[in-house]
């Protein structure tokens, strides 16, 4: 069983992925260190984030990305981390920027416990418990940071260099904080009513830049404080939300997830459509449309996540995540630097350099029977099997993939995982000719387009290869006539 996805985050240009056992995967750009990894060098791959050296490894229970830095709790009375280029403050109170590319604990809010923490450029939001501990339903929400655009959400545009509570959601507010989000220069929280005799009702607020729509109120007026976005749908319950640099994404509860703000053909993607009114930027929630159901909803939604001009969705109950937008320093995980206009699968699980996947229990080898002459001929055979069927089984998953690669840039959607070939369902046999013709028969004209376009490229691209090396046979034989030549002695 690969690890389980618990939480997602994701930056200017880098991604974050939370296990269940308190793990942090991190891959993407790493310049400033944003990765945590001890370097600075992008990954292009899910890797393992760790703190400094001589430090014991925290087990995280939650992730945030700025567009340069991160941020995680661990489980130990929510202390904070923070690495890669980050708001700090001197002793005076001074707003500056630091950089490291470990996760180094930072200390604040002493006496209360950090439950939840947001970061954009260069200001934070903390989502905070109102007494010494947190008793679930009793959060507060604080901001500081740079507030040029209002992002803080305290009515002006003054910087802050220590936390400030944000009244709309202080203790006396009719509103119960249990999300929160930063983008460039924008906010974003999610909010539930308190009273218990109403129904649940869940609401998004927004604050800060919006001069690409990213408040998604209808216009890119600048707002410095907090406003619900009215353009959501009212019967759901809304379980996710994050922000982009210049975007904002919530997913609700039964899978629908609704994006806005600047490019609705990357850092949105709803389509691939680039023309007339669907150009642009967009002012008002729009559905993202889901590969998996040919429809709106994502199925298993757990979290949302964007980046500058990407977004990632974790869904299959924690064992799927999907990404689109932008592809450059492989932010989209999938072992590509290329951009998808629709939401494509993240490799999940990642390999090992011998192409194996990585569990949670790697590394753990019993030895209770080791070395003590107990083993039987059976159990070197159980072993060999076992270990022919861990090489199958890393096969089987890299031709999955590359099916599956192959299957999306012709059918736009991944294949249905659950469905076997119908050559197989027949009669036990996989037969590649007869499973082409049955793929022929139920594509529409669309499909078939595609097919031949893709197969018309693969075949020139045969078609270059043959002839550049039927090029480099010609030169070097041509090498070997006049090497011939000059070996010929004179008079001959």
């Amino acid at each position: 069983m690969p690890p389980k996805v618990s939480a997602v985050a994701a930056g200017e240009a880098h991604t974050l992925a939370l296990t269940g056992n308190g793990e942090l995967y991190s891959w993407g750009r790493g310049t400033f260190g944003r990765l945590g990894t001890g370097r600075e060098a992008d990954v292009h791959v899910p890797t393992v984030a760790a703190p400094a050296a001589g430090r014991q490894r925290p087990r995280f229970t939650a992730v945030a990305a700025g567009a340069y830095h991160s941020l995680a709790l661990d489980d130990s009375l929510g202390a904070l981390w923070m690495w890669g280029n980050c708001p700090q403050q001197t002793d005076d109170g001074e707003f500056y920027i630091a950089a490291t590319s470990a996760p180094l604990p930072v200390w604040d809010f002493h006496g209360h416990t950090v439950v939840k923490v947001a970061c954009g450029n260069e200001h934070v939001v903390a989502a905070v418990s109102a007494g010494e501990t947190y008793t679930g339903g009793d959060l507060v929400c604080y901001s500081w940071g740079n507030n040029n655009h209002g992002q803080l959400g305290l009515g002006d545009k003054e910087s802050r260099s220590r936390p400030v509570l944000i009244s709309e959601f202080g203790e006396g507010s009719s509103w119960e904080v249990y999300e929160i989000a930063c983008g460039a220069w924008h906010t974003a929280v999610l909010t539930n009513k308190k009273s218990f005799d109403q129904d649940l009702e869940s609401r998004c607020w927004t604050f800060g830049i919006g001069d690409n729509g990213q408040l998604g109120h209808g216009t890119t007026a600048t707002i410095c404080s907090p406003q619900p976005v009215d353009g959501l749908p009212t019967g759901s319950f809304l379980i996710s939300l994050d922000c982009g640099l210049f975007h904002t994404a919530v997913v609700s509860s039964d899978g629908e997830v609704w994006c806005w703000g600047m490019e609705r053909g990357l850092g949105l993607c709803p389509d691939a459509s680039f023309s007339g009114m669907d150009a642009g930027d967009a002012l008002y929630p729009i559905r993202v449309q889901s590969p998996e159901t040919n429809g709106f909803k994502f199925l298993g939604p757990v979290q949302v996540a964007c980046g500058a001009a990407h977004t990632v969705l974790v869904a299959g109950d924690g064992y799927r995540m999907w990404a689109w937008g932008r592809g450059r320093s492989g932010v989209l995980g999938r072992d590509q630097t290329t951009d998808s206009y629709t939401p494509c699968v993240v490799m999940w699980p990642p390999l090992d350099e011998n192409f194996q996947e990585i569990h949670e229990d790697q590394g753990q080898v019993s030895t209770s029977r080791a070395n003590d002459g107990t083993n039987t001929e059976l159990e070197l055979k159980l072993s060999a099997a076992s270990e022919e069927l861990q090489f199958l089984r890393s096969k089987l998953t890299l031709m999955e993939r590359y099916a599956n690669i192959l299957h999306i840039s012709i059918f736009r959607k991944p294949m249905d995982e659950r469905t076997l070939p119908r050559s197989l369902q027949e009669s036990a046999v996989f037969d590649i000719r007869k499973e082409f013709e049955n793929i022929l028969d139920s594509s529409d004209t669309d499909e078939l387009a595609r097919l031949e376009m893709f197969y018309r490229s693969m075949l020139s691209g045969v078609k270059d290869k043959l002839l550049k090396r039927k090029v480099e046979v010609m030169v070097q034989e041509c090498i070997v006539s006049l090497s011939a030549g000059r070996q010929t002695p004179r008079g001959q």
